[in-house]
């Protein structure tokens, strides 16, 4: 029996080889199987709720049944919150736009040029303000500008119908809601725990990023050894050779912290669309906002110039090397699931290494070690503030809100783009007699208010159009070959699922998600599936040619006519922060300044501006301009805790003086950033020279010299990101366009 089992195993190898060559692999792969599962489960859901409400259409008597498809189509989504809020925020839209299309047709029911430009004004606004919410109330602003148009498009031959085409169009949007929450809400498994539970990993992700960090600056390496270290670079913890002006993190880290943060605006939307669902997520909702805008700011924190005093100074490592131990005993502390319940242990060790800190700080360090010490004294209070808002179960009555960045050049440039394309369709219509110029008008609005919630409506308009264009063929062979053969509901149902198969499938594909959105939506649109279906070659026709039209159309307008500045967009967002900067710095010493608050505004300042330079095809130091920003916060906190020091600095009258000069020279920061620095190390040094009796007024005077040679320390290894003229702000063909933010352009110039 053995002797056989031998013989058999060469055949019984070969086999399995040749089974694992046969099978796909995301079958023998875990992970790409789970996400084959979860597509098939959210595709199968969605056919489920197209057929239900294609259906209850049908029998309703609407007159464009699938129009419930295409409202199942937009508001379909994995996360159960996710859909509630988009399906109320949709059907709130509807009913602005069905009042805002009769009112228009009403008013100006006899003049066709002055309807159009009425309608293109209120097309630019709904861009605009489309461009300006978040999450899915933007759907909001978009349902209300396409709205007017699918309202008004029937009702252009007889305006007297105008009424019965807007109950009509809420009667299926409400239909079609109705049914994808009722479907939704009973097959997906609803866990707001899961969320709880994301934000606990995402705390003990940035405790080992910080951990990281920590033990690389605790490293008692001397330069022949960090020059040894810096030619294997397999080694983690490597440190390279740096000097007191500029330096990089080591790209482990930076990897580290991109992954944190695309993990962290992940996180955001999650966090909105289980309150959405759930009643206790929604009593927590501020503070758990509060706690992932903290932990946000926490990873940015740790970038190469907040600390770039402390390299020459030996005395730092070992409060760097007792952070790390203490960071590690955080870790072991929450490996346990439940941890969430009991934060007392962390907490306790956060204030355990904060009173080692205070004691550290009241033994007279020198400036380089005090300035460590602050900056981890307040890394350890914001993760102790992040650990109270994520586990707190009622709701801190003194949490700010934090205000949302309004990025009026973009979203004015959307609003001019919608009501441009918007008046150039009505138009041609006009003037050309077009018979398909409703279906025209009705595809540009469509497509330019569903671009205008996009990072860059000019860069996704190619593959909006272009998942439009194929929508053309297929919904010609589904004319042709399917529609004509089917004799009941069941075989129309299929064949919908069919053809809208690859555009529900690919719509969480990263790279095809606007074409793959464009595709399934304006598809159901081009069937004409209407009731009772009447078949015209001619008009279909007309229409597909009209499709093809207006994506091209969308095209010239998007990427030609008023094409995308991203370079632009970047520099108005690196003034922004300047100026920021300078309204704290400048800003009256009784006005009370929240530190949340003003982070969370420059966060979004800041993943605004990383996503421009991502967009900028030429060579700009990205990763210069991205750490140079995140040191922006750093420079706000130490600005604030200037600030702060005034008060307890009024005693020692030189040093208040000199410290109130030290504030007003942030006026310069945009001129001259480097006469900045130097009025922060002459008040320093003037400071330096004052005697105070008190102990505690002593060490809130080197506290403050820390703070002043650390900022000077950061704006001198920086310029070129605060100057006016600094190399974002020139345009691609100017010299110096592509240097780096460590100097200024004056020098760049002079080369």
């Amino acid at each position: 029996m053995n002797a056989r089992s031998e013989q058999d195993s060469p055949a019984l190898f070969s086999f399995r080889s040749l089974l694992l060559r046969c099978i796909p692999a995301l079958f023998s792969n875990e992970t790409q199987w789970n996400t084959f599962k979860a597509t098939a489960g959210y595709s199968a859901r969605v056919f489920l709720c197209i057929g239900i409400a294609v259906f209850l259409a049908f029998m309703f008597q609407l007159h464009s049944p699938l129009s419930a498809a295409t409202t199942v189509l937009i508001v379909a989504n994995p996360t159960v919150g996710a859909m509630v809020s988009k399906s109320v925020w949709r059907v709130i839209g509807t009913v602005i736009g069905a009042v805002i299309s009769i009112s228009i047709m009403a008013v100006f029911v006899q003049s066709p040029v002055l309807y159009f430009a009425a309608l293109s004004v209120f097309v630019g606004i709904a861009c605009m303000v489309a461009t300006f919410l978040r999450f899915f109330r933007a759907y909001a602003a978009v349902l209300t500008g396409y709205t007017i148009v699918i309202i008004a498009a029937p009702a252009f031959a007889d305006p007297d119908n105008i009424f019965l085409s807007a109950m009509g169009r809420l009667s299926a949007v409400v239909t079609g809601v109705v049914v994808t929450a009722c479907v939704f809400m009973v097959t997906s498994p609803r866990k707001p725990s899961a969320v709880l539970e994301k934000l606990g990993n995402a705390f003990r992700d940035t405790i080992l990023h910080a951990k990281k960090f920590h033990a690389q600056e605790g490293i008692a390496s001397h330069p022949g050894e960090i020059a040894a270290k810096e030619n294997n670079p397999s080694d983690i913890t490597d440190t390279p050779v740096t000097d007191t002006t500029f330096r990089n993190l080591p790209q482990p880290l930076y990897d580290s912290r991109s992954r944190l943060l695309a993990n962290m605006a992940g996180l955001t939307s999650a966090i909105e669309f289980a309150a959405a669902d759930d009643p206790d997520m929604q009593a927590r909702v501020s503070n758990l906002r509060l706690a992932l805008n903290r932990l946000t700011g926490l990873i940015v924190s740790y970038h190469p110039y907040w600390l770039n005093l402390s390299l020459v100074d030996a005395q730092s490592r070992p409060v760097h090397q007792h952070i790390a131990e203490t960071l590690e005993q955080i870790l072991q502390l929450t490996e346990y699931p439940g941890w969430l319940k009991n934060p007392a242990p962390v907490s306790a060790c956060l204030h355990k290494c904060l009173k080692y800190l205070e004691q550290l700080s009241r033994n007279n360090p020198a400036p380089n070690l005090l300035a460590t010490l602050d900056n981890t004294r307040d890394i350890l209070v914001q993760i102790d503030l992040a650990l109270y808002d994520l586990t707190s179960l009622r709701r801190d009555r003194e949490s700010s809100h934090t205000r949302q960045y309004l990025e009026w050049p973009v979203a004015l440039r959307n609003g001019v783009r919608g009501m441009f394309i918007a008046l150039l369709a009505g138009m041609l219509w006009y003037i050309f007699h077009w018979s398909a110029g409703p279906m025209l008008i009705l595809y540009v609005v469509a497509a330019s208010s569903l671009l205008s919630t996009a990072p860059s409506a000019g860069k996704a308009s190619p593959m909006m159009a272009i998942g439009t264009m194929l929508a053309v063929p297929m919904g010609f062979f589904c004319h042709s070959l399917f529609l004509p053969r089917i004799d009941g509901y069941p075989l129309l149902w299929l064949t919908l699922c069919l053809f809208l198969l690859p555009g529900v499938w690919l719509q969480f594909h990263p790279r095809y998600s606007i074409g793959a959105f464009g595709y399934a939506v304006f598809f159901t649109m081009l069937l004409s599936i209407n009731n009772p279906i009447v078949y015209n070659d001619l008009a279909l026709t007309n229409n597909w040619i009209t499709m093809l039209a207006a994506c091209a159309l969308l095209v010239l307008v998007f990427r030609v006519i008023l094409p995308p500045d991203h370079r632009l967009d970047a520099a108005r967002l690196v003034f922004s922060l300047t100026r920021s900067l300078q309204q704290l710095a400048l800003s009256h010493s009784r006005k009370p300044v929240q530190w949340i608050t003003w982070e969370g505004l420059q966060l979004q300042k800041i993943t605004r501006l990383m996503m421009r330079l991502s967009f900028i095809p030429s060579g700009i130091d990205r990763q210069g301009y991205t750490d140079a920003a995140f040191a922006t916060l750093s420079l706000g906190r130490l600005i604030l805790r200037l600030r702060w020091n005034a008060g307890y600095l009024k005693s020692n009258t030189q040093a208040h003086a000199a410290l109130e000069k030290a504030l007003k020279s942030f006026a310069l920061l945009r001129h001259t950033p480097l006469a900045t620095a130097d009025a922060l190390e002459q008040a320093a040094a003037a400071m330096h020279t004052t005697s105070t009796e008190q102990e505690g007024a002593s060490l809130m005077r080197d506290r403050t010299i820390s703070c002043l040679i650390q900022a000077a320390g950061i704006i001198r290894a920086i310029p070129g990101f605060y100057d006016q003229y600094g190399p974002i702000h020139r345009s691609t063909d100017e010299p110096g366009a592509n240097a780096p933010v460590s100097i200024l352009l004056g020098s760049v110039s002079a080369k």
